[in-house]
């Protein structure tokens, strides 16, 4: 090897790494465009059942297919979005006749209660706090200030939610009303001896997938159906939107989940401040752990499996195993990828890797 083809595989190993860089790099700039197209694909997928019915069963054409399911998906989202306006609006309110020494004097009620119902003395509990720097209160530490900077946040990420929707539905629709769009547009990087293989694995993903993120949808209907009979039985107050948001999150496997239920409670406790604690705040407290036990038992031996079984035909250690993974390497996000993402590997493996050994252990179930 003469010195003339060392520089020439220097010169290759860098032009191939400052490639890499310049594509990483382009990817990064245009990662709002990339957040777009996946939102799309996730709507797509979702309704793409509805446009199969409509084209299938009521025999309409496509692309009237694709608008009335665009309009479905959409008065949906409106619907969800209109819940939490009477919420916004009481907030403002609330926010704008804010008292604060009544409100410290609320939560310091509260507070005093609580650790004289478990036995502990508030003093025992001041010199703890003092001792660990935890002394002020969160009312005292509480700067009002930062609500007109929290405004302009606020109306800046409405601006670029706009766009960011208006982007996602023109999408949609055409990922809707085009199916192939999305694999063409792959199969323009992919050599023509493995078209077949990509187009097989693209069509598997699709139905997998759309049956997975509808399944989703029912896991949270019915969480959000449980845990609103049980606000309403509490008296809790904008129930049905507290519901929607707990069950909401628990799209994050496994954290999602105590996220919601701490939420639950929290509220409950503080739309009480003010009432005796042993006889109204701690029994409103208990039925609505009781029901966010409830949630999770049904949710736990009946949604999960169900989805995991009839969508993903992955077993649920599995499926555990490479969520803890996914969020160990790329946190909340990688989490809520984890199962879809997965899916779509174990596909592709076993169309282009069926003899491997460990493909055929891991992918037997597809």
């Amino acid at each position: 090897m003469n010195s003339k083809m060392i520089s020439q595989g220097i010169l290759r190993a860098v032009g191939i790494i400052l490639g890499v860089v310049l594509v990483l790099y382009f990817l990064w700039q245009i990662q709002s465009v990339i957040a777009y197209l996946a939102i799309a694909a996730v709507i797509a997928l979702i309704g793409r059942p509805i446009v199969l019915f409509l084209r299938r069963k009521l025999k309409l054409p496509n692309t009237l297919a694709v608008i009335l399911t665009m309009i479905f998906m959409v008065a949906i989202l409106a619907g969800i979005i209109s819940l939490f306006v009477p919420l916004i609006s009481e907030q403002g309110k609330n926010l704008a006749l804010l008292d604060i020494d009544k409100l410290q004097a609320n939560i310091n009620t509260l507070y005093v209660e609580i650790t004289e119902y478990i036995g502990a003395s508030p003093e025992v509990v001041g010199e703890i706090l003092q001792e660990s720097e935890l002394e002020k209160t969160l009312v005292d530490r509480l700067d009002i200030g930062f609500i007109p900077n929290f405004l302009n946040s606020f109306l800046n990420v409405l601006s670029t939610a706009s766009i960011g929707l208006f982007s996602v539905l023109f999408i949609s629709f055409f990922f809707l009303k085009d199916s192939n769009l999305f694999q063409r547009g792959i199969l323009a990087f992919v050599p023509q001896n493995k078209e077949t293989g990509t187009v097989n694995s693209i069509d598997k993903i699709n139905n997998l997938l759309s049956r997975y993120f509808v399944g989703l949808l029912l896991q949270i209907f019915i969480l959000f159906v449980i845990y609103t009979i049980t606000l309403l039985i509490v008296g809790i107050e904008n129930a049905i939107v507290i519901a929607f948001l707990c069950a909401l999150f628990n799209i994050i496997p496994y954290v999602g989940p105590i996220i919601g239920g701490a939420i639950m409670i929290v509220l409950t406790m503080t739309s009480n401040l003010g009432m005796d604690f042993s006889t109204v705040i701690l029994p409103k407290t208990g039925y609505v752990l009781i029901g966010l036990v409830v949630g999770q038992l049904v949710d736990n031996f009946f949604s999960q499996p169900f989805i995991f079984s009839n969508s993903v035909k992955s077993h649920p250690l599995e499926i555990f195993l490479i969520i803890i993974i996914a969020g160990l390497l790329f946190g909340v996000v990688g989490m809520i990828i984890a199962v879809p993402g997965y899916t779509a590997i174990k596909v592709i493996l076993k169309e282009f890797l069926a003899e491997n050994k460990l493909v055929k252990s891991l992918t037997k179930t597809l």
